[in-house]
């Protein structure tokens, strides 16, 4: 693997990039000028190019999901781009670093992408938590007027009321036309019928941030970064039992032990590493012998059962509860489920109430196959991912890791008396950012 150059946080040296001149420093919006020099169709063959996929979850390539928006001459709607910044997957912090350092690198991407789907209308979907990272969206995108940057498209950056549905695309869209957040049946799909029943296309902002990569040094050579099928650099939200938790830029293929170990310090107070989840807590869980093996790309992850999801790491060390943590997860999607459908509803309180027995030592060795049934009529039977996303984290701790489930039926309570670190795992990481220009044989 060649040496990669910085992608997302170029030109920052460690700070950030809030002034439009020191922007432009660097290499500002030439990339928003040459892609305007183009035709949207050929913006989009770039992106195919480079074979961008998108950074939210889903991994779909960036390009198609902007050819899937019919032209102007097809429909006679307004088309609208939709950049989902409702950051609330649990480990995962990179984007509000995206809006916070470079936020006219994400605005120039948005401008971009606009191009490319003929579109002139732009809403930012922002996590109501982000007070900071909306006021240096606001502040740049001003700057941006002044200098007349923005043409004949209109930007709206909008609050959301921090839920955690409203990451879904379409659950964003209902909240974006003020109804409550809730996932939509489909197809239709937002591509033909999303915003106001126009086509949209929904992007994540580090996916929309590269972006403006794309364009600048061409679709070719961005491609040539990373590995096959998972091209670019990616910024992975380390956090969890490390030294040093934080996000860092690196190039898809780099090695998940290397991240724990070389770029997070290695795991804190010197214990063993127990587990990993790869990609935000919705991912399957890897244990420390499976970590050793995979690397942070598409392929790789996939072939060990689980995702890259949106690129969050957590790592767990020895002293953690797989129960405690299914408990937790578990209420935090029993919470965050919009209530639509029954099967995510009901099912994920159910989990919960399963997991919380046992984990209290009331549970018997009835409740472990109520819990393996609960999973299985959550699972593939709810409107959106978010039952689905309970039911399988869940189940990947309970196949992995069944010893521990066993022993707190066996021993009527946690065989960790109260040990677990679990206390402090999903609080929120003082985040800072590391751009690595990495060679990786």
């Amino acid at each position: 693997m060649s040496p990669t150059p910085e992608i997302v946080f170029a030109g920052t040296n460690g700070g950030s990039l809030t002034e439009i001149g020191d922007y432009e420093a660097v290499g500002g919006f030439l990339a928003l000028a040459k892609a305007r020099a183009m035709t949207p169709d050929d913006v989009i063959d770039e992106l195919n190019a480079s074979n961008l996929r998108g950074r939210g979850g889903a991994f779909f390539p960036t390009g198609r999901k902007w050819s899937f928006v019919p032209k102007p001459d097809k429909i006679d709607k307004p088309h609208y781009l939709v950049i989902n910044a409702d950051e609330s997957e649990p480990g995962t912090f990179k984007d509000r670093e995206i809006m916070l350092r470079v936020p006219f690198r994400f605005l120039e991407g948005s401008l971009i992408a606009a191009h490319a789907i003929e579109s002139k209308h732009i809403f930012i979907y922002i996590r109501g938590e982000y007070e900071a990272e909306f006021e240096v969206l606001v502040a740049a995108l001003e700057q941006m007027r002044e200098r007349n940057l923005l043409g004949d498209v209109t930007i709206v950056v909008h609050r959301g009321a921090g839920a955690y549905i409203c990451g879904e695309e379409t659950a964003l869209l209902e909240s974006l036309e003020g109804r409550r957040g809730q996932p939509r049946t489909k197809p239709p799909f937002p591509a033909i019928a999303g915003l106001y029943a126009s086509p949209t296309a929904v992007n994540n902002v580090e996916s929309i941030t590269s972006a403006t990569t794309v364009m600048e040094i061409g679709g070719a050579e961005y491609a040539k970064l990373g590995v096959e099928n998972s091209t670019g650099t990616r910024v992975f939200s380390l956090s969890g039992n490390v030294v040093s938790g934080g996000n860092y830029e690196l190039p898809h293929g780099y090695p998940l032990r290397d991240l724990i170990d070389k770029q997070g310090g290695g795991i804190a107070d010197g214990r063993a590493l127990k587990a990993v989840i790869p990609g935000g807590s919705s991912t399957v869980i890897l244990t420390a012998d499976e970590a050793n093996e995979v690397t942070l790309d598409f392929d790789s992850l996939v072939g060990a059962g689980t995702a890259i999801g949106s690129a969050a790491v957590i790592a767990l060390d020895d002293r953690c509860c797989m129960v405690q943590l299914a408990v937790r997860v578990s209420q935090f999607y029993e919470h965050e489920s919009c209530g639509k459908c029954t099967p995510c509803r009901v099912g994920t309180k159910w989990l919960t109430n399963i997991l919380q027995k046992i984990e209290d030592g009331r549970g018997t060795q009835a409740d472990m196959d109520l819990l393996v049934s609960v999973a299985e009529r959550i699972n593939g039977k709810c409107l959106c991912p978010l039952g689905d996303s309970d039911a399988i984290a869940v189940m990947s701790y309970f196949d992995k890791f069944r010893d521990e489930f066993q022993a707190h039926i066996d021993e009527g309570g946690c065989p960790f008396h109260g040990e677990s670190t679990l206390d402090h795992l999903l609080a929120p990481v003082a985040t800072h950012v590391h751009n690595e220009a990495v060679a990786h044989a």
